[in-house]
């Protein structure tokens, strides 16, 4: 239970209903311009089919996806730069951002470090959706997937880590970061295949998940 949480009652008529549960796609919009990122990419190929799976039955149960991503230093740069230079011919990530490109019905934060909580406009979003439960994704489970989680666990969030939509810098680093989620957050660390996500509502996506904690 979230305690001492004010509800954000609007932000300017650009949220939709309320959401117990929402799905977070964090820097999945990536160039793979980093040390290592051939090995990460490999794994990402399969990971992105996956989130587009989880995504296309969240929004069937009415959860909502939020992309949280880098702006990769591009301070003068949108979500829609991002999205396109990623997806460029030149990118060596183009075939994920192809993949889990964003629509017209998702939502996008921009984030300067790691967390992506840390001086963004995520909180403010959550708390409108009067969300409960946080399924994360994307890149890196022992970084920024961690640091978000962590930061959410903190602010009284459920967690839920599908290990098959995150990757890891390594897979021995994957497998440690899911461990610490799993004891420490007390994160759900399920197959994105076992998750329940209802049929029509998030309310009822919210409690198959918590049931799903609870087993576990």
């Amino acid at each position: 239970m979230i305690r001492g949480r004010r509800r954000a009652t609007d932000l300017d008529g650009n949220a939709p209903d309320t959401s117990p549960t929402v799905l977070l796609i964090i820097d999945a919009i990536n160039d793979f311009n980093f040390e290592g990122a051939g090995l990460v990419l490999a794994g990402a190929r399969p990971m992105a089919e996956r989130i587009r799976r989880l995504k296309r039955l969240a929004r069937r149960a009415g959860i909502p996806a939020v992309y949280v991503n880098d702006n990769f230093g591009r301070w003068r740069s949108d979500f829609r730069k991002v999205v396109a230079h990623c997806g460029s011919a030149s990118a060596r990530g183009r075939e994920v951002t192809r993949r889990l490109r964003p629509d017209a019905l998702d939502y996008f934060v921009l984030k300067p470090r790691h967390s992506g909580f840390f001086s963004t406009t995520l909180e403010l979003l959550l708390e409108h959706f009067e969300a409960r439960t946080l399924i994360l994704t994307g890149l890196l489970t022992d970084i920024c997937v961690l640091f978000t989680a962590q930061d959410a666990y903190m602010r009284g969030y459920a967690l839920t880590v599908p290990p098959d939509c995150v990757v890891g810098r390594t897979p021995a680093d994957h497998a440690w970061a899911l461990v610490h989620m799993r004891r420490t957050l007390k994160a759900d660390t399920r197959s994105s295949t076992a998750l329940d996500l209802g049929g029509g509502a998030g309310a009822r996506s919210a409690r198959a998940v918590a049931r799903g904690r609870r087993a576990s």
